[in-house]
């Protein structure tokens, strides 16, 4: 859509993001003259038209909104596909720092806490809820101010129904989905607090609160799973974090924070080392019936566009057959396998899963289940698409490793040259930054050359022999072999040896013990 001119003003230039709901794009607003930033929607969502009506209210609501925490929406269209016109930021989302893998220092972590609670407590007190606050969903500016984008959008796909089947970035968005919308109920001001709290956990620890395989088992837990204190992860973090994250992560939205206000207060408290007098509710293990309920009401969400439900269990669910593991084969196999089953076929991308073959079940194989039951089987459309990120050129060879795979992307090969810049800082990438590829797939960076010694990896563990390896700029490439006198699991031999020079960005191998 490069060069295309959108309500005849809008005229796009590169593509700066995209994801399974719309694109965006640098754009110059040829009646101000300024740039801005334009969402243009996926393709189906504009052909549903509740949503595009839906989408066109809560656009003029978030265009409402002015407040120097979220990012500002200034127009909206719908020829020729539908599209919002926002504040172009410089920067970069919180998930692209997260996936960094290093710890955000503590002040730095309480100021971003202390930026998105600010943007909400704006919001709250304006009537509209976000729905969907994730690390995506947050912008860092380049000059570290914290800004909060897509109210309008969350509000409109909370509207049209979606579920944990929508083919967007969902198992992402499940790590900070609170009990209430796991559960399909109503989401209110409460529900952004907790989604708040979660995103606050993993910038303070590091991971997120729960996690799990699938979309579904995530947002279990966040129905009935038991909350980790995060001092019990970073025994540095302040006193009062665990009570502040304990009551914004609340399973009842009653014993939350009431306000964004009230949970951004406590957080100044804790950055200036004040005492807390909000107290966290006293936890409570739920009960069998609780847990029966929370998890019916998830199949029901995973499988609502089917129409199908799940037959009640029973007392003697015991008795019932176990449910075979289908994964990994073809829709027909699996089905003749379930054929004492009600089968529904879903379908999304996965890297590690052939196109067409099994990618994943529900309910897990060798559950019980009584026959005539549903079995949800989700086929893998192949590994789907990903955009070759910008600005890896000037980066070094770790963090450029790292932007790549936060975009499902790997570093294929490496080009040693000659070159000013420091050693090991990219120099070129190819395909060229915001090219179109297939996910999992490699790039080819070349990088300003330099010698690097070989460190020694015979004897420890594989995991810390590999991370080294990176941490030094090496590629890692592994072999098995199995020698009876050491132990499993370590290097029993490297290539090239030890205290041998090699240039940095190619690759070492090792050999794991690993038994036959």
């Amino acid at each position: 859509m490069i060069n295309s001119v959108l309500g005849g003003r809008y005229k796009l230039g590169e593509m700066i993001g995209t994801g399974g709901m719309a694109d965006v794009y640098v754009a110059e607003d040829t009646r101000l003259a300024r740039r801005v930033a334009v969402k243009v929607l996926r393709s189906d969502l504009a052909r549903d038209p509740s949503f595009v009506a839906r989408f066109r209210k809560e656009a003029l609501a978030a265009a409402g909104l002015n407040h120097p925490g979220i990012v500002a929406v200034y127009d909206s269209g719908e020829e020729p596909a539908p599209y919002i016109v926002m504040e172009l930021v410089s920067g970069h989302t919180l998930r692209e720092l997260i996936h960094k893998g290093e710890r955000i220092p503590l002040k730095r972590a309480l100021e971003i806490g202390e930026g998105i609670l600010a943007a909400l407590e704006y919001s709250h007190e304006r009537g509209i809820v976000h729905r969907d606050i994730k690390p995506a969903n947050i912008m860092i500016t380049d000059k570290g101010d914290v800004k909060v984008m897509d109210f309008g959008i969350a509000r409109a796909l909370a509207d049209l129904g979606a579920t944990l089947t929508s083919t967007w970035n969902i198992v992402g968005t499940a790590q900070y989905l609170s009990p209430e919308q796991a559960l399909g109920e109503a989401a209110d001001l409460r529900s952004d607090i907790y989604s708040a709290g979660c995103l606050l956990y993993e910038v303070l620890t590091g991971a997120p609160p729960f996690t799990g395989e699938t979309p579904v088992s995530i947002a279990y837990q966040h129905v009935s799973g038991v909350l980790i204190a995060p001092s019990a992860l970073q025994p540095d973090l302040p006193a009062g974090i665990d009570v502040v994250l304990t009551v914004a992560l609340a399973k009842k939205p009653e014993d939350r924070y009431q306000s964004a206000g009230l949970m951004l207060d406590d957080l100044y408290k804790v950055g200036a080392g004040q005492a807390l007098t909000t107290k966290a509710p006293r936890s409570k293990i739920p009960r069998r019936k609780v847990l029966i309920t929370a998890l019916s009401s998830l199949i029901a969400i995973s499988i609502i566009a089917a129409g199908l439900i799940f037959t009640k269990p029973s007392a003697d669910s015991n008795t019932f057959p176990q449910i075979p593991n289908v994964v990994g084969l073809s829709q027909a196999d699996a089905q003749a396998m379930l054929s004492d089953y009600v089968v529904t076929i879903a379908r999304a991308h996965d890297a590690r899963i052939p196109k067409d073959r099994v990618a994943s079940q529900f309910p897990l194989a060798t559950t019980r289940a009584q026959k005539g039951s549903g079995v949800v089987l989700t086929l893998s459309d192949g590994p789907g698409d990903a955009i070759v990120p910008t600005g890896l050129i000037g980066m070094s060879l770790i963090d450029a490793r790292a932007a790549l795979s936060a975009v499902g992307l790997l570093v294929a090969q490496t080009e040693a040259v000659p070159s000013d810049e420091p050693l090991g800082t990219v120099l070129k990438v190819t395909p060229e930054a915001g090219s179109t590829i297939t996910a999992g797939s490699g790039v080819i960076l070349q990088i300003a050359s330099g010698q690097v010694e070989v460190p020694a990896l015979i004897g420890i563990d594989a995991i810390q022999a590999k991370t080294i390896l990176v941490q030094v700029g090496f590629l890692v490439k592994e072999v098995e072999a199995y020698d009876a006198n050491q132990p499993v699991g370590i290097i029993i031999r490297q290539a090239p040896d030890a205290g041998t020079t090699q240039t940095i960005g190619k690759s070492v191998t090792i050999t794991i013990n690993k038994a036959p």
